[in-house]
């Protein structure tokens, strides 16, 4: 199928796209400002993980509903599916080779939906503190 904008008009179409949302700013300074340090998106990692805690072996990662396909949430676009079906589907695959690769190396990795994010940040800010400090206990 022909695209239907210039190379151009593509181009700056993708330039807008940012890499971190803005749940994950949200989700990352809230963290930050309740002393946890880490890093974001670190390139050298599997997966690029959105938090990451090498000295705890901490890994977050906080999923947007369309991209990886929450049960909850997820949908499919109505032109172009079978685009659309397959580069889906290799997303959820490549979350599962991500998972596998970390619990296999022996870290803690933790999956957020955007949904939860959305509706109590609060909580997910709870649930991942927690997460982190039960992860500290164990590799310290």
């Amino acid at each position: 199928m022909a695209d239907v904008m210039t190379k151009e008009q593509r181009s700056q179409n993708m330039k807008a796209i940012k890499s971190v949302s803005k749940l994950e700013s949200l989700v990352t300074k809230a963290l930050w400002n309740k002393g946890y340090r880490f890093r974001r998106n670190t390139k050298t990692m599997f997966g690029k993980p959105d938090v990451s805690i090498k000295k705890y072996k901490v890994v977050v990662f906080i999923d947007s509903c369309f991209w990886h396909q929450c049960p909850l949430h997820a949908n499919m676009p109505k032109t172009n599916t079978d685009f659309w079906r397959k580069k889906l589907e290799r997303n959820k695959e490549r979350d599962k080779e991500v998972d596998e690769y970390y619990i296999n190396k022996g870290w803690n990795i933790l999956r957020i939906w955007e949904h939860e994010v959305k509706s109590d940040l609060d909580k997910v800010i709870e649930d991942i503190s927690s997460f982190i400090d039960s992860a500290k206990k164990i590799n310290s």
